[in-house]
């Protein structure tokens, strides 16, 4: 039976867990306008985390089921240790009427599909900057999850961030780079920010302008179409100050040690896949 394309104009959308990523993703789909917040639904015990969706509109329901049975597309947003129990005790409702999304870090689409007992299921990879509307998210479609529902889903995510679509035999090394990727450059930030303490500046200033140099040089790799080699080039003249300090980062390895980070976490990822 060929999934009922959902309705573009006036789907609902359903949170199932209601934690921090949840919360971003829906703030980003307000703040965007890709939908208004009457037509999302989540629920919570907790009165902390029903107040954080409910200070910007979003509805507050008794129970998951009825959280599904409000919604047109579905996002599990819980921890990957419980997705398994919670998509299993929803089966009875998740019909194929129903887009499914999962963003459970490790969880195959074979599983959640298998759990779900249909396979129209989209499992997406977004990271931590969502927080600030800067995520990178990935997306990978399920069998019976169609184009114009991978198009909608990079639109809900396409709020808090950018999107891209790609094979789920990809989703380890994605994890590994984008997924851990955050930690690595909190720690370079860090690091900078002490270099600048050694030579000399206040904390504060070191700080500031470790954070801001990243995000510009971010900003200039994702904007100007350059390869970040160029963009490396351009900075370094003959014998000046930054060659100089890009040998001593060539000296330690730093290339290399970036590399390694994002295949030991990739590896890592598909331990946590397999077990």
């Amino acid at each position: 039976m060929e999934a009922l394309p959902i309705p573009t104009d006036t789907y609902k959308l359903g949170f199932i867990g209601a934690g921090k990523m949840a919360e971003s993703i829906a703030r980003g789909i307000v703040r965007s306008g890709v939908l208004p917040p009457n037509r999302i639904s989540t629920f919570h015990r907790d009165p902390s985390r029903r107040q954080a969706f409910e200070s910007f509109g979003v509805h507050l329901l008794s129970e998951n089921d009825d959280v599904v049975e409000e919604s047109d597309v579905v996002i599990f947003s819980v921890k990957p240790q419980v997705v398994k129990d919670v998509v299993s005790q929803l089966r009875p409702l998740l019909s194929r009427k129903k887009l499914l999304v999962s963003i459970a870090a490790g969880v195959k689409l074979k599983d959640l599909q298998e759990w779900a007992g249909h396979n129209r299921f989209i499992r997406v990879m977004p990271n931590t900057p969502s927080a600030v509307g800067a995520a990178a998210s990935v997306l990978s479609l399920g069998g019976g999850a169609t184009e114009q529902d991978g198009d909608l889903i990079a639109k809900v995510f396409g709020s808090i961030g950018k999107t891209w679509k790609a094979d789920e035999k990809y989703f380890d090394a994605v994890t590994g780079l984008s997924g851990s990727g955050p930690a690595y450059i909190y720690l370079a930030i860090e690091a900078l920010a002490d270099g600048g303490v050694a030579a000399g500046l206040p904390r504060e200033l070191a700080l500031g302008l470790a954070s801001q140099t990243v995000l510009g040089a971010a900003s200039m790799a994702c904007h100007t179409g350059k390869h970040p080699g160029q963009l490396k080039d351009d900075v370094a003249s003959p014998g000046g100050t930054t060659i100089a300090g890009v040998h001593e980062l060539e000296k330690g390895g730093f290339r290399g040690i970036l590399m390694n980070a994002v295949l030991a976490a990739a590896s890592r990822s598909r331990e946590f896949s397999r077990s």
